[in-house]
């Protein structure tokens, strides 16, 4: 009986919502929705930040990429400086930097990415610890 249910349980019972991360891969600093699904990356002795937003369905050719915060301090952002994957399924942007992008993710309850008529929205709950990490990273010292 309770290879039966167990199983089931399983299945009912909510998972708990992937928490924001931030880390490092090699001498990049990384930001992850935990997902994968949007990722950030900071090389700190460049600086070069990239954005990218992954999706199930591809993104659709568009002249604008952007991001629309909703919560206390709601704000859109947009470029047409994005390169879409030869698959489509990702989106990155790359910058020299990203201060108005990490404000806005820091302060708003949600992020919606946009290209086109595609959407993509993503909670911010919690991340703003990990985007506090983010931000500090510095260059690795030279050994």
């Amino acid at each position: 009986m309770l290879r039966v249910i167990l199983p089931i349980l399983m299945i009912l019972t909510p998972l708990p919502a992937l928490a924001w991360e931030a880390g490092r891969m090699g001498a990049i600093c990384t930001l992850s929705d935990g997902s994968g699904n949007v990722v950030l990356t900071h090389d700190p002795s460049g600086p070069v930040y990239t954005i990218t937003a992954r999706r199930a369905d591809p993104w659709p050719e568009a002249a604008i990429f952007g991001m629309t915060f909703l919560g206390q301090n709601g704000l859109t952002i947009t470029t047409d400086r994005h390169l879409r994957a030869p698959d489509g399924l990702s989106i990155t942007v790359t910058d020299r930097g990203f201060g108005n992008l990490l404000a806005g993710m820091r302060s708003n309850d949600t992020a919606t990415l946009f290209a086109g008529p595609a959407r993509m929205t993503v909670s911010l709950a919690g991340a703003a610890p990990a985007i506090a990490i983010f931000e500090a990273c510095a260059p690795l010292p030279l050994s």
